[in-house]
Order: structure tokens, then C-alpha cells, then sequence
């Protein structure tokens, strides 16, 4: 009796923090693979923010299909659930195609939605989540753990006392809703829209310090790019502060460097700082919920990926 095969991996994902070589790395893998780069980032989705999210250029969008970047107005605060109902299609007509779908991005509720679907937890108001992310940075994991004990024994049970992301997140949904996070879990999520048989998964983890001096050429090349004159034309259309867009990072200390209200060393320095705390939060976040993805850096893993994908195994 012959063993049963594995079915082939027919779609790559990676995920990785900002400024890891993600974006480097799925345009190689599309011109190798004959691939599609579906973009997962869930700041890259908006429009005139081409420079600030560090969206491929249109040089590298010639090199290879990109579906889903800067498909999206900045004035619409843009979901999870509706990125899933877009990014199903996009797959399909790859698929179709006979083309391998190749998601990138640092949005890891993005990649969760996919391969497990989406419990029906309803929009959190954006006054809520800014609180319990407010009181995570005044008091820190442990104290954030007693407020939960006290709202939502259940959560409190299931997570560590160290686990802000995942702490803070529940007490946005009690606080919001009236209802525990367990509750919503348990509830029928919507189908996942890729396996994980069906996947290779990888995590692109550079070392800090490596991490850190490619923000900072990265942000300076930003700048000679056309990010203060970016920033400007979007501060003038004059959107609501609390739309995720508005929040890209050095999209409002670059406004005022344009205005003439910060220096521009001082705009620089609050993007870089900024741009490494984010990455140290999607880190945090990928530990956390990735731990069976494979890791390492781009050379690495591209090799990796090719054999798995070309090899049908």
C-alpha cells in the first residue's frame, strides 16, 4: 500500500516587521515562482501613502502583479473582515491563473483571518481602544491583568499576566461590547480561506540591531524620496486624526516639519523611534501567535521556499 502524499503547498505567506526585507522578498519569490504579491499590510491598502507605508515602487509593480496596495480611500476606516472579502477573489483569480499567490505583510491579524477565519467580534469604538492602550503604557501587563480579572474572569483565566497585546485586546472588547472575548470565540467564525497544509509560512526575523539601522536608512531614504511633500498632501485633505490612515507612522510629525512647526533632524529622529517601537510590537505579535512559522532571514528562507513550491512537497 502506497503512503499518502501531501497535498502540494500552493501558496506562500510572509509576514515579518516593517523595514525586514518582506516586500524585497516576495517580489523575488513572484519572478521565480511565476507568483502574484498580495499585499497583507494593513497601512499599504491606503491610497497617497505611497512613500510613508513603503509600498513597492512602480518599478518593482512592473516586475511582477501586485494586488490590493493603495485600493483603498483614506477617509474609510478599512476592517479586517473587509480585507478578507477582498483578498478572497484576488486569490482565486491567481489560482486560477495558474499562478502562485505569494501574501506579504506585517498585519497579523491579516494572516490570522486567513488561515482560521474571523470570530464575529464587532468593530471596537476607537475612544475604547484608545484607553486600554493609553492605561497598557501608564501601568504596564500586570496591573492591565488585575482590571481584566475584575471585567472578565473567564479571559483573565486563559492568559498570561504578561501578555499585554492579548490583555489589552480583551478588555476593548468587554468594555465595548459588554461582552466577554471568550463569548465571541466561541461563536461560528467565518471559513478560513487558505490551509495550512496548503501554505509555506514564514516569519522574516532579522536581528535587532540589523532591524534597526535598516528603519533608519530606510526612513532617510523616505525623506529624500518625497515623504515631507507626501506627508503635507495629506494632511491637507484634512481627515479625521482618529482614521488608522492618519496614524501611519511619520505621516503627522512630517506634516509639521512641512509646516515649518518641527525641525526636520527632530521629524526624522520621532519617525525612526516610532518605526522601531511598531516593530517591536509586530514582533511581539508574531512570537506570540506564529510560534510555528518558519524563521529567518530572506536568503535563507527563499531558497527554502522555492524547493517546497517548485518540489510539490
Amino acid at each position: 500500500m502506497s503512503e499518502k502524499r501531501a497535498a502540494p503547498a500552493r501558496a506562500v505567506l510572509i509576514a515579518g516587521p516593517t523595514a525586514s526585507g518582506k516586500s524585497a522578498l516576495a517580489l523575488d519569490l513572484a519572478e521565480a515562482l511565476d507568483g502574484v504579491v498580495i499585499n497583507a499590510d494593513s497601512m499599504q491598502i491606503y491610497d497617497g501613502l505611497r512613500i510613508l507605508t513603503a509600498r513597492p515602487s512602480p518599478a518593482e509593480e512592473a516586475r511582477a502583479p501586485h494586488r490590493l496596495y493603495g485600493h483603498v480611500d483614506p477617509a474609510h476606516a478599512f476592517s479586517v473582515a473587509e480585507w478578507l472579502a477582498d483578498v478572497g477573489p484576488v486569490l482565486e483569480e491567481t489560482r486560477d491563473a495558474g499562478r502562485v499567490p505569494i501574501v506579504v505583510g506585517g498585519t497579523g491579524l491579516y494572516f490570522e483571518g486567513l488561515l482560521e477565519g474571523l470570530a464575529p467580534v464587532p468593530e471596537i469604538a476607537e475612544e475604547v481602544r484608545a484607553h486600554w492602550r493609553a492605561r497598557a503604557d501608564a501601568v504596564g501587563a500586570e496591573a492591565l491583568h488585575r482590571d481584566l480579572e475584575r471585567l472578565d474572569p473567564v479571559m483573565a483565566e486563559r492568559l498570561r499576566p504578561s501578555d499585554t497585546q492579548r490583555i489589552t485586546r480583551a478588555l476593548e472588547v468587554i468594555a465595548s461590547t459588554g461582552r466577554s472575548l471568550a463569548d465571541w470565540q466561541a461563536a461560528p467564525h467565518s471559513p478560513a480561506l487558505l490551509t495550512r497544509e496548503e501554505t509555506v509560512r514564514i516569519v522574516l526575523e532579522p536581528e535587532r540591531a540589523v532591524l534597526h539601522e535598516r528603519i533608519a536608512r530606510r526612513f532617510r531614504l523616505m525623506i529624500a524620496e518625497g515623504a515631507i511633500e507626501e506627508a503635507a498632501a495629506f494632511a491637507a485633505r484634512g481627515l479625521s486624526p482618529r482614521l488608522p490612515a492618519c496614524r501611519a507612522i511619520g505621516v503627522a510629525a512630517l506634516a509639521q516639519v512641512a509646516a515649518g512647526r518641527l525641525p526636520l533632524q527632530d521629524g526624522m529622529t520621532r519617525g525612526i523611534v516610532e518605526t522601531r517601537q511598531y516593530a517591536k510590537r509586530q514582533s511581539t505579535w508574531f512570537r506570540g501567535r506564529m510560534g510555528e512559522w518558519l524563521r529567518g532571514e530572506a536568503a535563507d528562507l527563499h531558497a527554502a521556499t522555492i524547493a517546497v513550491i517548485a518540489g510539490g512537497a
